[in-house]
């Protein structure tokens, strides 16, 4: 490569590199954790405001109001999951594990709880002003 290409490449990371740092973000996570209680269910992350999320998790997600969609696993009971739609207010730079309490194993109907809030590693939230 000549120089001005290579000087073009290194700006361009560089520049991307910085702009890694100054945007907040967050993300949402259904999957199974460790500190997860025994009587709630994994879900899926299927939507956010109303647009299909990537098959990987956590889902990133950008701050404010969200209306997020979500699905619980097949089961015995239920062979296709049963999904859900809920609105949460996203702080930046937070991890969210979602999980579903039911009442019962066996029933379709749940409820979507945020079990537990951890911050993103390496991702720095807006100075206050």
């Amino acid at each position: 490569m000549n120089a001005p290409i290579q000087t073009f490449m290194a700006l361009a990371a560089l520049a991307a590199a910085a702009g890694c740092g100054t945007t907040p973000y967050s993300q949402i996570d259904g999957a199974r954790y460790s500190r997860a209680a025994i009587d709630t269910h994994p879900v899926l992350v299927t939507r956010i405001d109303g647009r299909s999320t990537p098959f990987t998790t956590p889902v990133r997600v950008d701050p404010g109001m969200r209306t997020v969609q979500v699905q619980t696993y097949p089961g015995l009971v239920d062979r296709f999951g049963t999904e859900k739609t809920f609105r949460m207010e996203v702080k930046p730079c937070t991890l969210y594990h979602l999980v579903a309490v039911k009442p019962n194993s066996l029933l379709r109907d749940f409820e979507v709880k945020v079990d537990y809030e951890e911050p993103v590693p390496g991702c720095a939230p807006p100075a206050a002003r």
